[in-house]
C-alpha cells in the first residue's frame, strides 16, 4: 500500500492515555533557526558549507550527536559556538504550525496528558519552550542524553513515561508518539507505541515500515482525524 493512501484517516482517541510529541520540526519550526546559526558557524570558522558538511550525517543519530561525524575534534567548539549563535536569534525566528495548539488543546480537553520527547540540548529546548507555548502544558519533558539512550531507542520513550506505564504496559491503545521523522517511529515501534508521523522528513530518510504508521500531512488533517471532521 502506498502512504498516500493511509494519510489522513481518522484516528479515534479510544483510550489513549500519552500523546508523546517530538518537538523539531513538529511542534516548532525551528529548522530555520537551526539553518542560520549553523551556516553563520561554518561561515566564521572558514569551514566548507553546510550541504557539504550534511553529506557526513549518520542517519541513525541526532543533528547534536552528528557534530563528530561532521567536525571531528572540533565537534565540541563548533557545538558551543552553534548553541551560542541559535540561542541569540531563536526567539526572532521560531514558530509553530496551523494547527498544533487546536491539537494540543482538544487532547487536553479530553484529560490526555501531553509530554516531549526530543533529542535537542536542554539549554535550548528549555529556552524556546515558552516561546511557543505555556510550559505547564506538558506533564514531563524529555530532552537529549537524559535517558539511557536517545531515539530511534525505545529507552527514550521508556523513560518518559517512567512513573507513569511500565515498559511492559506500554501499548498503541495507550502510548501515542508524534513526529515527523523515521527516529521517532522506530523510536515508537520498538517501545510499542503508536506511531504517528506529521508532514515531511526534513532528513528525507526512508521508512521502512509504513504501514505500521499513521500518516498526516499536517496539524490540521491530525485534528480534523482526531475531532472526526475530515
Amino acid at each position: 500500500m502506498e502512504i498516500f493512501e493511509m494519510r489522513n484517516k481518522p484516528l479515534p482517541l479510544g483510550k489513549v492515555r500519552f500523546v508523546v510529541f517530538d518537538w523539531d520540526n513538529t511542534l516548532a519550526q525551528s529548522r530555520p533557526v537551526l539553518l542560520y546559526a549553523i551556516r553563520q558557524v561554518l561561515a566564521e570558522k572558514g569551514l566548507p558549507c553546510w550541504e557539504e558538511v550534511c553529506k557526513k550525517r549518520d542517519n541513525s543519530l541526532s543533528f547534536r550527536d552528528n557534530f563528530p561525524n561532521f567536525f571531528g575534534v572540533r565537534a565540541e567548539e563548533i557545538y558551543a559556538r552553534y548553541a551560542e549563535v541559535y540561542l541569540q536569534n531563536v526567539a526572532g525566528m521560531i514558530s509553530t504550525f496551523d494547527g498544533v495548539r487546536e491539537v494540543l488543546d482538544y487532547l487536553l480537553s479530553r484529560q490526555v496528558k501531553l509530554m516531549i520527547m526530543s533529542n535537542k540540548d536542554r539549554r535550548l529546548l528549555d529556552y524556546e519552550l515558552p516561546l511557543l507555548f505555556e510550559p505547564k502544558m506538558f506533564e514531563k519533558v524529555v530532552c537529549g542524553h537524559e535517558a539511557k539512550h536517545d531515539k530511534p531507542y525505545p529507552e527514550h520513550l521508556y523513560y518518559v513515561l517512567d512513573g507513569y506505564l511500565a515498559p511492559q504496559e506500554i501499548s498503541p491503545e495507550l502510548v501515542w508518539m508524534v513526529g515527523d521523522s523515521p527516529q521517532d517511529s522506530d523510536c515508537a515501534r520498538a517501545a510499542h507505541a503508536l506511531p504517528v508521523r506529521i508532514g515531511e522528513d526534513i532528513w528525507q530518510t526512508e521508512t521502512l515500515y509504513p504501514d505500521e504508521i499513521r500518516y498526516f500531512d499536517d496539524f490540521m488533517h491530525f485534528y480534523a482525524a482526531l475531532t472526526g471532521k475530515n
